[in-house]
């Protein structure tokens, strides 16, 4: 069987890597003779990658004006109002290895939660067209993300792999009934352990992921972050290890997190690990810490699945879901408005620390049956292609 990912931006982002990695150790573990294809859009990223059989350049490529391509486009929303040859023409270096697969996955995850997509509804109606099987993967989307036309297109999916209940419950609500729910297939994702930097103190480091997403959002977190870590050196003897996970252009944690070590760097307590560790090296440090402050959903995943107890910052869909499966309730998950409040921060800290061994154990209660789910996604997949 041959499968291939797409909508992929690219393994700078250390959680679109996890997912494509352990989703294709997952697959191949369980369907015998499985061979995984990724089209990227930045496929010299995703080398790293090294289980995959291919991997394609999967990047929209533009229409050039007066060409062609530009009046046959035109011509054609002009007499039938639609932009399926545009758009077909945009994304044919993915629709061009259709015919070559027998599954698509769409593994974007939180994709559906970024406005309308015309570009991936347009590959998804050309797998259809083929005849080929189409499963969007671990996905999470929120009431608020639904639209009309995005609903249609959830319609045309062979099977749909929510990765938490908040998401499951929602499409189901919607009439569709093409939905299971499964989990994110990084929980399973392997790590490596590296060497300790300077200034780790073994089971006495909390890490702290920060996205210029989130700070952007909302500007005030930048200072309401900057009292927590002030907090945490005064009231702790911890370490803090400042832990970027996407590092693209534009988007990049690093640039973030180096403001913060340079504001920190005199107490000695601060250490800011590099910005050119891939997903299994970052998971790797973030399992040998005490606890765990993320923004990233997949770095607080990294956490969570190694029984570290985790305060999210700045929630989604996504992460409330997770938490909500993990602990039964959204537990010291923060909204994009609750973290400019440096009151609160320091408070759901405090409540971290105060809970940590049951935090902890319920984590290691919960953390197999989320496993489970994992492979659940597979299994599931393994029944569509036999049906």
């Amino acid at each position: 069987m041959k499968i291939m990912m797409f909508s992929h931006g690219g393994s700078l982002n250390r959680g679109c890597e996890a997912i494509v990695r352990s989703s294709t150790n997952l697959i191949k573990e369980r369907i015998d003779g499985a061979q995984v294809y990724l089209a990227s859009q930045k496929p010299e990223t995703d080398t790293i990658i090294t289980q995959l059989d291919g991997i394609y350049d999967g990047a929209p490529r533009s229409i050039k004006k007066f060409s062609l391509e530009w009046a046959l486009s035109a011509a054609q929303y002009k007499l039938f109002k639609t932009d399926s040859y545009a758009l077909g023409r945009i994304e044919n270096n993915v629709i061009k290895r259709i015919g070559e697969m027998d599954v698509c996955l769409s593994i974007g995850g939180d994709n559906y939660c970024y406005g309308e997509q015309p570009g991936w509804y347009e590959i998804n109606r050309r797998v259809k067209a083929k005849g080929k099987k189409l499963v969007l993967w671990g996905c999470s989307i929120g009431p608020e993300d639904m639209s009309d036309a995005k609903l249609e297109d959830l319609k045309g999916y062979d099977l749909i792999l929510a990765r938490e209940t908040l998401t499951y419950d929602m499409l189901r609500e919607k009439g569709l009934r093409n939905v299971e729910l499964c989990a994110d297939s990084a929980f399973t994702m392997e790590k490596e352990e590296l060497e300790l930097p300077a200034g780790w103190q073994q089971g006495n480091t909390v890490g702290l992921n920060f996205s210029p997403l989130v700070w952007k959002r909302n500007q005030a977190s930048r200072e309401a972050v900057s009292a927590l870590i002030r907090h945490i050196v005064k009231t702790t003897d911890m370490t803090i290890a400042l832990t970027p996970h996407v590092i693209q252009a534009d988007n990049d944690d690093y640039e973030v997190l180096r403001t913060y070590y340079e504001e920190f760097r005199h107490t000695g307590r601060v250490l800011l690990l590099p910005n050119d560790l891939n997903a299994i090296q970052y998971k790797g440090y973030i399992s040998r810490m005490r606890f765990f402050i993320g923004a990233r959903t997949h770095a607080t995943i990294a956490a969570y699945s190694n029984h570290v107890p985790t305060m999210v910052l700045g929630y989604s869909v996504k992460s409330k879901g997770i938490a909500k499966d993990l602990f039964g309730e959204e537990k010291l998950v923060l909204s994009i408005k609750e973290i400019s409040d440096s009151r609160k921060l320091k408070m759901k800290f405090d409540e971290m620390l105060a809970e940590e061994s049951a935090i902890r154990s319920k984590l290691q209660e919960s953390i197999p049956q989320i496993k489970q789910l994992s492979y659940k996604a597979v299994d599931l997949l393994k029944t569509l292609v036999r049906a």
